[in-house]
C-alpha cells in the first residue's frame, strides 16, 4: 500500500503541474480545470470500486491551509510604501461596499425563500458575498502590476471582513447587539493580537540562523492562526501583516533594537521563503480544488433550482460590481476588474460551517459549486479584454494600459506600472 501511494501522490501532482501550465499558456483558470477533473474522477473510479471516502475530511484541512499560504502570498508580492495609502483606501471602501450590497440582497433572499432568520441569513450570504483571494489573487496574473496588486489588496480584505463578519456572528447568541458586540470587540483584539503575533514571526525569521528557519515560522503562523479561529478572531489580518513585514523590514527596523538585524543576505533569505511559499501554495491548491471536484455530487449541480439560484447569486455579484468600479476608478480601468471577483476556496469553507450549523436544502451545494465555477470561468472575459487592449497598443505603448491608482471619486491614471512587483 506504501508504494502505489506514493506513486499516486506523485503522479497527481505532475498532472496538477501539467494542467497549471497548459491554463497558464491557454489563459485559462486553472481551477476550473482542476474541479472539473475532480467532477469526472468520481464517477471513473466508481466505476472500478474505488472510493475516497476521506475526501470530505479533507477538503476544509486542506483549504484553510490553502488559504493562508495564499493570502501570504498576495502580500509577499506587495511593496508597503506611503504611496499606496490611497490605494488601500480605494480597496478597502470597495471590499466592504462590495459585501454589504451583496449581503443585503442575498440575506433578503435567504429570509423570504428559505425562511431563514436574520443572523442564519447573513451566514449564509457571506458565503457567497465574499471574494476569494485563493482564486483572484493567481488568476489575476495577467494583468499589469498596479491592477494585480489592486487585486490582491481587494480580495484579502474582502476575506478578512467576510470571516470576520462570519465567526462574529456564528458564535454569537443570535441577537443583532450580541453579533454587533462580538464583532467590534473581536476585531479590535483581532488587529492587536495579529500585530503582535507577526512582529514576533518576523523577529523569529530574523533571529534564528542556520539551515531550518522556514519550517518553524510556517509552524507558528498555522498554529497561531489555528489559535486566532478557535477563539474566534480573524487571524487572515496576522498573515497580511505578516507578508507585508517581511517584504518591507525597514517598518520593524525604525526601532533601536531591531536595527541591526537585518543582515546583508536578507533579501535572498526573503527570495527563498517567496518561492517555498509559492511552491507549498501550488501543492495545497492543486490538491483542495482537485478533492472539492470529487466531494460534490453530480446531482446537485443538475438541479433546476441550483441553476436559478446561482444565476441570482452571479448577476447580483457583477452588476453590483460593475456599478461600484465605474464609480470608483472609471470605465477604462474598471472594465476588466469588473470580472475579477471569484468565489472559491473561502466560499466553500464558509459553506461547510453554515451546513453544519442549520440545515439547509441540498440544491444549494450545487448552487454554490456553479458560482465557484462560472465566476472563476468570468475570469477569461478580462483575460481577453486585457490582451485586446494590449495588442492594440504599438509595442512602445504598451506600458500605458489603465491601471487602478486613485480614491474613490479620482479617476484612474494611465501611469507606467512598476515592474519591480512582479514575481521572478
Amino acid at each position: 500500500m506504501t508504494y502505489p501511494t506514493i506513486l499516486s501522490a506523485s503522479i497527481f501532482l505532475l498532472i496538477v503541474f501539467g494542467v497549471e501550465r497548459l491554463c497558464r499558456l491557454w489563459g485559462v483558470p486553472s481551477v476550473i480545470v482542476l474541479v472539473a477533473s475532480g467532477l469526472l474522477a468520481r464517477p471513473m473510479l466508481d466505476s472500478i470500486g474505488v472510493t475516497l471516502g476521506w475526501a470530505g475530511t479533507l477538503v476544509p484541512i486542506v483549504g484553510t491551509l490553502g488559504l493562508v499560504l495564499i493570502v501570504l502570498e498576495g502580500a509577499l508580492d506587495i511593496e508597503l510604501r506611503r504611496q499606496r495609502l490611497r490605494l488601500i483606501g480605494a480597496t478597502l471602501f470597495l471590499s466592504t461596499a462590495g459585501y454589504v450590497v451583496c449581503v443585503l440582497a442575498f440575506a433578503a433572499v435567504g429570509r423570504l425563500v428559505l425562511g431563514l432568520s436574520a443572523v442564519q441569513a447573513v451566514l449564509l450570504a457571506t458565503s457567497v458575498a465574499v471574494i476569494s483571494s485563493a482564486v483572484a489573487i493567481p488568476g489575476s496574473s495577467f494583468l499589469p502590476p498596479k491592477a494585480r496588486e489592486f487585486i490582491i489588496y481587494e480580495s484579502s480584505m474582502s476575506d478578512i471582513i467576510g470571516v470576520l463578519v462570519f465567526f462574529s456572528l456564528l458564535h454569537s447568541d443570535g441577537s443583532v447587539k450580541g453579533a454587533v458586540l462580538a464583532l467590534l470587540g473581536g476585531g479590535v483584539l483581532s488587529l492587536l493580537l495579529s500585530m503582535l503575533c507577526a512582529l514576533a514571526l518576523m523577529v523569529l525569521l530574523l533571529r534564528v540562523s542556520g539551515p531550518i528557519r522556514f519550517v518553524p515560522l510556517l509552524a507558528g503562523l498555522f498554529a497561531l492562526y489555528a489559535t486566532g479561529e478557535l477563539l474566534h478572531l480573524s487571524p487572515l489580518i496576522m498573515v497580511l501583516f505578516l507578508g507585508l513585514l517581511l517584504n518591507k523590514p525597514s517598518l520593524l527596523c525604525r526601532f533601536r533594537p531591531f536595527r541591526s538585524w537585518i543582515s546583508s543576505d536578507y533579501e535572498s533569505t526573503l527570495s527563498e521563503f517567496r518561492t517555498l511559499v509559492v511552491e507549498l501554495t501550488f501543492v495545497v491548491r492543486g490538491f483542495f480544488f482537485v478533492l472539492l471536484g470529487y466531494w460534490t455530487d453530480l446531482s446537485d449541480l443538475a438541479s433546476p433550482a441550483a441553476w436559478i439560484a446561482a444565476a441570482l447569486v452571479l448577476t447580483v455579484i457583477f452588476a453590483s460590481r460593475w456599478a461600484m468600479l465605474r464609480l470608483l476608478l472609471g470605465a477604462a480601468a474598471a472594465a476588466p476588474l469588473t470580472w475579477i471577483a471569484p468565489r472559491g476556496l473561502i466560499t466553500v469553507l464558509l459553506f461547510l460551517h453554515v451546513r453544519e450549523a442549520f440545515s439547509l436544502p441540498s440544491y444549494l451545494n450545487g448552487s454554490i459549486m456553479l458560482v465557484v465555477l462560472a465566476s472563476s470561468a468570468l475570469i477569461l472575459i478580462a483575460s481577453f479584454q486585457v490582451g485586446r487592449r494590449l495588442s492594440a497598443h504599438a509595442p512602445g505603448q504598451v506600458r500605458s494600459l489603465p491601471c487602478p491608482t486613485g480614491t474613490p471619486g479620482e479617476p484612474a491614471t494611465d501611469a507606467a506600472p512598476d515592474e519591480s512587483h512582479e514575481r521572478p
